[in-house]
C-alpha cells in the first residue's frame, strides 16, 4: 500500500529531469498516485512528455499561467477525466534574468508584475480553479518556495518579494479553503540547481554559503522535497495547513 493510493495529483511546473516537480511526481507515482502534468510552451513540451511517458502518466496538458482561460481549461478536463482531485502542486515561477542581477533599485514596473504574475499570483487562480473538484473530498496545496522570502540574497531580487507574496497567499487560502478540508501549505527548499536557479546570479557562491554554514554542513537535494512534500500531501499531515515548512539542512535557524 502506497500513502498515495487512490489520490488524483495535478503538478504545475516540471520543466526537466532536474526539477523539483519531477522528483516530487516520481515520489508521488511510487506511491500510487495518479497524475496530470502542465507545460508552458512547446519547447517546454519536449522535455515533459518522454518523463511524464516514462512513468506512465496520460494527462499532459497546455497552460500558460498568466492565463485565466488556461488554468480553467485545465481543471475542466481535469474533472472531466477524474470526476475530482486530491493534490495540487504549484512549482512554478519567473522573473526576466535582468531583474536577477544587480541592485533591487533597478527592479522594473513591468518586470515587478510579471514575477508577481507568475510566481504568485498563479496559486490563487489554480486553486480557485481546483476547489470545486476538491471540496467534496478535501485536499492538500504545496507551493514551493525560498528563504530569500524572508532575508535578502544577493540578485534574487523580485524573486525574493514575489516568494513572501506567495507565502502570505499560502496563509489566506488555508483560511479560505480549511472549512471544506483542503489544507494548503509550501516547502521552502534550501538551493538547488534546478533551470530556475541557473538564471540566478551568483547561485554556486550562495550554494557554498549555505553549504558551509547549515547545521548538516550539506545542501539539500529534490529527493528531499519530494519526501517531504509526500508526507504534507498524504493523510499523515492531515491537521497541517497554512504553514511554510523548511527542507534546507536546518540553514533557516542560523544566524552568523
Amino acid at each position: 500500500m502506497g500513502l498515495l493510493d487512490g489520490k488524483k495529483a495535478v503538478i504545475f511546473g516540471v520543466a526537466n529531469e532536474k526539477s523539483i516537480a519531477w522528483a516530487i511526481a516520481r515520489t508521488f507515482r511510487e506511491e500510487g498516485a495518479e497524475l496530470a502534468f502542465t507545460y508552458a510552451n512547446e519547447a517546454v513540451a519536449k522535455r515533459v512528455f518522454p518523463l511524464a511517458e516514462s512513468i506512465g502518466v496520460k494527462l499532459v496538458l497546455p497552460c500558460d499561467v498568466t492565463s485565466d482561460d488556461d488554468i480553467a481549461r485545465v481543471f475542466a478536463e481535469v474533472g472531466r477525466e477524474w470526476g475530482g482531485l486530491d493534490i495540487l502542486i504549484h512549482s512554478v515561477a519567473f522573473a526576466n534574468r535582468e531583474e536577477l542581477k544587480g541592485s533591487f533599485l533597478n527592479t522594473s514596473r513591468a518586470g515587478f508584475a510579471l514575477a508577481m504574475d507568475i510566481s504568485a499570483y498563479s496559486l490563487i487562480a489554480m486553486v480557485k480553479e481546483a476547489y470545486p473538484f476538491m471540496n467534496e473530498r478535501g485536499g492538500s496545496v504545496l507551493a514551493m518556495t525560498y528563504y530569500a522570502s524572508e532575508k535578502v540574497f544577493p540578485n534574487y531580487n523580485v524573486m525574493g518579494v514575489a516568494k513572501a507574496a506567495l507565502e502570505a497567499n499560502v496563509r489566506y487560502l488555508a483560511e479560505a479553503v480549511g472549512p471544506d478540508g483542503i489544507r494548503v501549505n509550501a516547502i521552502s527548499a534550501g538551493p538547488l540547481k534546478t533551470l530556475a536557479a541557473s538564471g540566478v546570479g551568483g547561485f554556486h557562491q550562495i550554494a557554498g554559503h549555505v553549504e558551509a554554514k547549515t547545521p548538516l554542513r550539506c545542501n539539500i537535494e529534490q529527493q528531499d522535497v519530494a519526501n517531504a512534500a509526500l508526507f504534507l500531501c498524504s493523510d499523515l499531515s492531515r491537521r497541517i495547513t497554512g504553514g511554510v515548512h523548511f527542507v534546507d539542512s536546518g540553514y533557516n535557524i542560523m544566524g552568523m
